[in-house]
């Protein structure tokens, strides 16, 4: 893990109402990240002492892409930051997707993204040389649905039914006839749990990166903690941190 100081903003992009392309200038970091990776970005003021922890959306060529939504009054004043402004951040941080291991064992990759668990799943895509096909959902608006390779088969849902499969991704799956032997997943508890429980039914391999608030970002404080089936070494308990132990996780270890 890099610490980058006053990392130069490229450009810091409005997609939707909500969400943000955020571009940095640090080869250090890009060289490095792994898909499922993420930064934890120190903003310029005082009254925010902890980081905000983004995931790495895609890297390459000296620069790392950061698509995050507004939540709070720290990404609020991130969305303002301007082409030319610098940052301090941390990176990469935490275990990514094992892109060796997937593109040497597995054929059929289905890769589920629901919100802000979409963007990990571009830089993703980007490095598996196997048949891919991707699920995205979305509550409404759609964002980074046109960032996939061409390789890959997108199939997109929306709770309102205004694009693609009305429903959730698992909906969008049902209707597309895929059957994966590997699943990754990146988004919200209840998308996660759904998928789960399809994987263990079908005995399909699967890899969940998980979403926790966050404090440290280092793995210090054990504020991001998931249930698991192994005692980890640092708490001595069955939990592991999210940040540092994870993001990412194979679901067999999950509790």
């Amino acid at each position: 893990m890099k610490y980058n100081k006053n990392t130069k903003i490229i450009s810091n992009t409005q997609l939707t109402e909500d969400i943000y392309d955020l571009r940095l200038e640090c080869p250090g970091i890009a060289s490095e990240a792994k898909p499922g990776q993420f930064v934890n970005i120190y903003l310029n003021d005082s009254a925010y002492m902890l980081p905000r922890p983004i995931s790495i959306c895609e890297a390459d060529d000296g620069v790392i892409r950061l698509v995050y939504r507004v939540v709070g009054s720290g990404t609020g004043q991130l969305s303002r930051m301007k082409q030319g402004e610098a940052l301090d951040i941390t990176g990469p941080v935490g275990n990514g997707y094992d892109t060796d291991l997937i593109n040497k064992t597995y054929s059929n990759v289905a890769l589920f993204g629901g919100g802000v668990g979409i963007p990990p799943m571009v830089e993703l895509s980007k490095r598996l040389n196997v048949k891919t096909d991707v699920f995205l959902g979305y509550r409404d608006v759609l964002f980074l649905d046109k960032d996939f390779p061409a390789s890959a088969s997108v199939y997109i849902s929306t709770e309102d039914g205004s694009t693609g499969t009305k429903g959730n991704v698992m909906d969008a799956l049902e209707e597309s006839g895929v059957i994966p032997d590997c699943i990754c997943a990146c988004g919200p508890g209840p998308m996660i749990r759904a998928i789960r429980n399809y994987a263990k039914e079908k005995g399909i391999k699967a890899f969940f990166s998980l979403e926790e608030r966050m404090a440290c970002g280092v793995g210090a404080c054990l504020a991001c903690v998931c249930k698991t089936k192994e005692t980890d070494e640092h708490s001595q308990v069955k939990n592991a941190r999210v940040c540092v132990d994870g993001p990412v996780f194979d679901a067999e270890i999950l509790a």
